[in-house]
């Protein structure tokens, strides 16, 4: 079963190969790696997609990577996608095969780019134009100038507290909002990079 697990580490020569024979150790098989964040104080994040042997347990994984000095993991859960991370560069390719439909295939991309659980394009006046299976109904325009993590009020009979919110501006009528359900929080390196994605898709598409 595939699972995606994103780790704090020490930015240092063989700590990725620590983290990596841990894993094993375990019963985890790694099938890719990204780094999703570095930072000055010598620290990374990196998200790791690996797939458990019979009877191996997360929580034996979790251990055996907090184990080791200066790890951390952030978050854990099962990954539906499966298969390879879903780079930003493939996410680029896809949204200019169609420019026309860019903003539509950028819901489409936005999960697998992100991680999260689902994505949104909503109209301050239209509503929803755009989403993916399992989002909440009836998400709310919001003002927003720039990519960021979101408060979100959802309908009352589709309660999602546990999710975790962000979005991004595609003009001064329409935004994108993914979500993550349990987490984790969205790191300020993921909100650029979902700006920077965003503002593309809608270069892409304009005329």
């Amino acid at each position: 079963m595939p699972y995606l697990l994103r780790v704090e580490l020490p930015d240092v020569p063989g700590s990725l190969g620590r983290l990596a024979s841990a894993i094993g150790e375990a019963g985890g098989d790694i099938e890719a790696i990204e780094i999703v964040e570095k930072s000055h104080e010598g620290w990374a994040v990196d998200d790791v997609l690996l797939e458990t042997a019979p009877g191996s347990m997360p929580d034996s994984i979790v251990s055996a990577c907090n184990q080791l000095d200066g790890v951390r993991v952030i978050w854990i859960s099962r990954y539906a996608a499966g298969g390879n991370l879903f780079l930003d560069l493939e996410a680029v390719e896809s949204l200019t095969e169609e420019p026309a439909q860019a903003l539509t295939r950028l819901v489409e991309v936005l999960p697998h780019t992100f991680r999260s659980d689902w994505a949104v394009r909503i109209h301050r006046a239209s509503g929803t134009i755009d989403t993916t299976e399992s989002a909440p109904q009836d998400l709310p325009f919001v003002e927003i100038e720039r990519a960021c993590a979101l408060e979100m009020d959802v309908d009352d009979e589709h309660p999602d507290d546990e999710a975790i919110y962000a979005g991004a501006r595609i003009d001064g009528n329409e935004i994108v909002v993914i979500g993550r359900r349990g987490g984790p929080d969205f790191l300020d390196s993921e909100l650029a990079r979902l700006g920077h994605l965003v503002s593309l898709a809608a270069s892409i598409a304009r005329p």
